[in-house]
């Protein structure tokens, strides 16, 4: 058939988790294709822009398992602190790398460098191949094959394993009609990178607030990378402010901790909303990364746990030896490992949005004493700091930085 191609694997969306899992799945030894709708290098691309990613330090782990962190590394910034506050009230958690052992508790890149590091390491897969622009119109699954339409020339693609990557209002889970959990935080997000007069020292900083976090992460040199929760009615002002005001009003809202914001570089905003799939499995079908859970940036956890997932799937298609990667058991297992991980990030990060946009005082008092019980006791600190790297519940081998069993030789591949 002519625009026909048949391939182990296809996965829609090659943005951060699609390209992540591009790369873990080709030393399996499957035919693999990435479709993306939008061209990589276009400015209207979202998943290679100027935001920062905060990679925990199980995310450093599994980046480096697929051969990406000896080139990321170099585009790197550590995080050896991170501080949490809610300005205006009492208490601060302080936490440091030194305290658990370890020399960071993860990295800060700006997604656009991500960007230019996978899609190299992509272009040196001789077993996968990239189509863009390529928009799914269809998907019809099968009992052992599934075939995606494209509106590109009326093309398909047939393929063992369909894996739904494609962001938030995914287009294969609505194709599949999955439903989704949603809620609207009416906040906005407003990010953009700036340059303080004192050097941030690997230092993260959060104030929690009851429109969502204010962030500043540490970059290469002086800079920092701020995220800017505010109401999305207020988020246009921010946009429109001149330099010079806007870079005042963040330091008001900041505080003096390295003194006053003196560059910034292009703004940029995007709605916080929780999607999530209600199941992340269908038959031929995964559905992960922001495609299954769209969570708010508090904590920083969206795209650690789209790593995670991408981890899970690697080992698991790699110790199977019957060179089917679509079929039941093996999707079913990928489901049953996720969901603890996947319900208690989201939970944790819905819970927190919701709890600091109480303006109730009683539960203005449980979270200072929450920030105390933090601060005093190490214990406290120890797990908060565990579970921020990615360390919960039953953790796959590339986040432990530990190799994928060896693949085997596969039987049944197209």
């Amino acid at each position: 058939m002519a625009g026909h191609e048949k391939f182990d694997i296809a996965i829609v969306g090659g943005g951060l988790v699609g390209a992540s899992l591009a790369c873990a799945l080709a030393p399996l030894g499957f035919r693999i294709v990435v479709l993306e709708k939008t061209p990589f290098r276009a400015a209207s691309q979202p998943s290679y822009d100027d935001r920062t990613l905060a990679l925990s330090y199980s995310s450093c782990k599994i980046l480096e398992g697929l051969g990406l962190w000896a080139r990321l590394s170099a585009h790197a910034t550590p995080i050896r602190e991170i501080i949490v506050t809610e300005p205006g009230r009492p208490g601060r958690v302080d936490l440091k790398a030194s305290e658990v052992g370890i020399e960071a508790f993860g990295n800060v890149v700006e997604a656009r460098a991500f960007g230019t590091v996978v899609l190299a390491r992509l272009e040196d897969l001789e077993n996968v191949k990239v189509r863009c622009p390529a928009k799914v119109s269809g998907l019809e699954t099968g009992e052992n094959t599934a075939i995606l339409s494209l509106e590109e020339g009326g093309r398909q693609i047939e393929a063992r394993l369909i894996v739904a990557a494609d962001g938030a209002a995914s287009v294969v889970r609505k194709i599949l009609e999955v439903p989704v959990q949603t809620r609207d935080y009416r906040q906005t997000a407003v990010i953009c990178n700036i340059t303080p007069e004192q050097y941030h020292e690997g230092r993260a900083f959060e104030w929690l607030t009851s429109t969502g976090p204010f962030a500043v992460l540490p970059h290469a040199g002086k800079r920092c990378g701020l995220v800017w929760s505010v109401a999305t009615e207020d988020a246009s002002q921010l946009l429109n402010m001149g330099k010079r005001e806007f870079l005042n009003a963040a330091h008001r809202r900041f505080g003096n901790e390295l003194g006053a914001f003196i560059r910034m570089g292009k703004r940029s905003s995007y709605p916080l909303k929780l999607v999530r799939a209600k199941q992340d499995i269908h038959p031929r079908c995964v559905i992960m990364g922001n495609a299954a859970h769209t969570i708010h940036p508090v904590g920083a956890q969206g795209f650690n746990l789209g790593l995670r997932d991408v981890a899970v799937l690697a080992e698991l298609l790699a110790a199977d030896v019957s060179g089917d990667p679509g079929r039941e058991t093996v999707l079913r297992a990928y489901g049953e490992w996720r969901r603890p991980d996947q319900d208690s990030t989201v939970a944790w990060s819905d819970g927190m949005t919701r709890i600091f946009a109480n303006p109730a005082p009683v539960m203005a008092t449980l979270r200072s004493a929450g920030m105390f019980a933090h601060a005093l006791v190490p214990a406290l600190r120890r797990r908060l700091a565990s579970s921020a790297m990615g360390y919960r519940g039953r953790v796959p081998k590339l986040a432990m930085g530990e190799p994928l069993p060896e693949p085997e030789a596969k039987s049944g591949t197209i």
